[in-house]
């Protein structure tokens, strides 16, 4: 490892080394296909790199359900600003469930799953995993984007009083009082929540 790190700085090439031990994971993607990933990326779901190369990204979900429910989210934001962002749950190789923060980067807007370069940073440790239903996930984390119960019934395509009645499965799952102590029990959502093209 040295000897990259001096070539690095001697060379002034400093990609390799980005991507080798950037200290969050990093993956390219075609068509939902991990092509390749750094060694952050592959410790934090518990494969070598060389298991995921080339593989479809279900494997790192809950359930096929959800792979299959994801791939909509965020579609149109590729298409207009070539970038997205949200948090959602996946699955190690041991199958322990975990809270990740996603961005992500389209190099093909009209297609945007056909290239793209993703990010993700654990998020375990700042917001636990609770068993939720990928349901209450989605609102949850609707909800933390900022998003009214209205709005969040438009994205996910259901009625305003069926929001409604998982956010309140959530409050009373947790014993929260409010929004505010719901995040609090399960987690803060932090950040910015819009990613522009460029960043």
């Amino acid at each position: 490892m040295t000897e990259l790190v001096d070539q690095a700085y001697a060379t002034g090439d400093f990609m390799e080394l980005m991507f080798a031990h950037a200290p969050i994971g990093l993956v390219v993607t075609e068509n939902r296909v991990i092509r390749d990933c750094n060694p952050t990326f592959a410790a934090m779901f518990g494969y070598d790199r060389s298991e995921l190369q080339d593989h479809l990204f279900n494997i790192l979900y809950p359930s096929e359900e959800e792979f299959a429910n994801i791939r909509n989210r965020g579609v149109k934001d590729l298409q207009e600003n070539t970038g997205y962002w949200d948090e959602r749950v996946m699955a190690r190789k041991d199958g322990q469930m975990f809270w990740v923060r996603v961005r992500g980067h389209s190099f093909t807007p009209d297609d945007p799953l056909q290239r793209a370069i993703w990010s993700f940073a654990d998020l375990s440790k700042s917001r636990p995993y609770q068993p939720l239903t990928r349901r209450e996930r989605e609102v949850f984390s609707l909800m933390g984007e900022g998003k009214t119960s209205k709005e969040i019934a438009l994205i996910l395509g259901m009625s305003y009083r069926t929001v409604e009645v998982h956010r309140g499965r959530l409050l009373k799952k947790f014993r929260a009082t409010n929004t505010a102590s719901l995040f609090q029990s399960l987690g803060t959502l932090a950040g910015p929540h819009v990613v522009n093209s460029g960043q």
